[in-house]
């Protein structure tokens, strides 16, 4: 039986290894230092490094001391079934513009809130506040939008549906495209950050208090603020 903790785990374990298939590593790639995925994944190393020795002890890894941690197996076939190249990030970040990418976030994420109301469980709602305080304390773009990442992927784990998952981290791939960076910076403002982080916090507290319909309601104004911001540019 499953505990909370061995759940969390195990979802944190499975993130490492898809960030590693939509990087392109293979087989024998080396995988980031504890400490850099800790830092890139906005986790605790603790919590890295009981993923990293369940990834060992189901032979998906192997860890060497002083040289590093390598893939055994094609991360691409861990972490999920897709098998057509045209499903893989580099097709996503060659063909998928902003306004596509949008318009994905708009279908999936409020409809998600419905998964996460019935799902989440208290250890989800304390990564999901760990991130909407670091979206707070965020002084520039760079570290906002890092947090940012961050807080929406919170919210899709909370689901605990692996298919949602799956299909979020393409999104959330794409989101890193070098064209929707680049609008997403030059839309960029204090006031719009702080706006931002009022709505994070609205999508958060009907999620705690079980309400789907004001979650679902919460995150589509969100993202519809998103996109309204993307078409203006730096005005708020």
């Amino acid at each position: 039986m499953r505990t909370l903790a061995s759940e969390r785990i195990r979802e944190v374990a499975e993130v490492v290894l898809k960030d590693a298939a939509l990087k392109g590593l293979p087989s024998g790639g080396r995988l980031p230092t504890e400490r850099e995925l800790a830092l890139g994944l906005h986790l605790s190393r603790s919590t890295v490094r009981s993923a990293m020795a369940l990834l060992e002890a189901e032979g998906v890894v192997t860890r060497e001391v002083g040289r590093g941690t390598y893939l055994r197996r094609d991360p691409r076939g861990e972490a999920a079934d897709m098998n057509m190249d045209s499903f893989w990030p580099h097709a996503v970040l060659k063909n998928v513009g902003p306004a596509d990418v949008m318009a994905a976030r708009q279908l999936l994420e409020p409809a998600a809130m419905y998964s996460v109301v019935a799902q989440a469980t208290e250890s989800d709602f304390d990564e999901v506040d760990r991130c909407l305080l670091g979206c707070e304390s965020a002084t520039n773009y760079d570290e906002y939008e890092s947090w940012d990442l961050s807080f929406h992927r919170s919210l899709v784990l909370g689901s605990h549906n692996d298919l949602l998952v799956r299909m979020y981290l393409l999104i959330e791939v794409a989101r890193q495209g070098e064209l929707w960076g680049s609008l997403k910076r030059r839309s960029d403002t204090s006031e719009r950050r702080e706006h931002y982080c009022d709505q994070h916090r609205a999508i958060v507290a009907a999620l705690r208090n079980r309400d789907g319909q004001r979650a679902h309601d919460a995150m589509a104004a969100h993202l519809e603020a998103v996109a309204a911001s993307l078409q203006m540019g730096p005005r708020l």
